[in-house]
């Protein structure tokens, strides 16, 4: 049987510490932050982060060096046989297909996995590889299992400003005046590869039901149902804790019973949609443990 090495980046919002106790490597998402470089979770915190926001910093995503990439492959391949590479959504970031790329040197033992996740849904693209891997599977195998099981997830999230958007050019200064004016809550969606709009909200209280609505909808019709045996289900929030704690008590009210993993958007999302969103999401169970 094959040794497995799982890789993955920061954007799954596993930390350094979490995976040493996981037995696997996470890449830091390098950032310009003002002309410097800085990597998550290694020289960049979450709060040094949003103070440099808050400041005006202008930042700058990029994607890992295929220095640092090759580095770590070959340490690990004079331990391990394989490595599956996770990275986040090739809609999101050219760091997939770099990958892929750099994996045609290493004559079938490198396997990236193109699933189209990121942030909390990447994470669990993680823990359901490593489950893969102490049952026995190759890295082929676990590659072509998290490719079929894609689009079996779903994030929906809600900002508190428009401000990041229009800064990045995502949205036009006429409509995020707009918006402002309007004090609209947009919630986005990640269906796939995109972060795509999905409806505007009045109000934070509106905005949480269209989640939580729309959430349950896909959980019912394209899960198979809204069971904590058939669903993992996630809370990721930027920056303020307590509005993210207020918001999982009500998730846990509106799906009773179920196990619910909260953590922080990974910066690479964090810096295009700024401080103050939450976000809801859901992945379908599909191994058998």
């Amino acid at each position: 049987m094959s040794k497995i090495a799982i890789v993955t980046d920061s954007n799954s919002g596993i930390t350094q510490a979490e995976a040493k106790q996981l037995g696997l490597s996470v890449i830091p998402m390098p950032f310009m932050i003002d002309d410097e470089t800085y990597y998550e979770d290694i020289t960049l915190t979450q709060a040094e982060f949003y103070e440099k926001l808050a400041g005006g910093a202008n930042v700058i995503t990029s994607q890992p060096t295929p220095e640092s990439v090759l580095k770590l492959w070959d340490e690990l391949l004079e331990e391990y046989d394989e490595i599956v590479h996770i990275p986040m959504s090739s809609g999101l970031s050219g760091s997939c297909q770099s990958a892929i790329v750099l994996a045609g040197d290493y004559d079938g033992k490198i396997h990236v996995v193109n699933n189209q996740r990121i942030s909390v849904t990447q994470r669990q693209s993680v823990l359901d590889a490593l489950a893969l891997a102490e049952q026995g599977k190759n890295a082929a195998e676990i590659k072509d299992f998290l490719e079929k099981d894609k689009f079996n997830s779903s994030i929906y999230i809600m900002l508190d400003t428009l401000y990041y958007l229009k800064k990045g050019g995502r949205i036009t200064p006429a409509a995020a005046a707009l918006g402002t004016i309007l004090k609209l809550k947009p919630v986005l969606q990640i269906q796939g590869e995109k972060l795509d709009a999905f409806a505007k909200a009045r109000t934070t209280s509106q905005g949480k039901s269209i989640m939580l609505n729309a959430l349950r909808n896909d959980m019912e019709n394209r899960f198979g149902g809204a069971t904590k045996e058939n669903i993992w289900l996630q809370i990721a929030y930027t920056y303020d804790t307590e509005a993210a704690n207020q918001f999982k008590a009500e998730v846990e009210a509106a799906f009773p019973g179920f196990d619910i993993r909260m953590d922080p958007l990974s910066l690479s999302v964090s810096c295009h949609i700024g401080p103050g969103a939450l976000a809801v999401a859901c992945c379908k169970k599909s191994i058998k443990m």
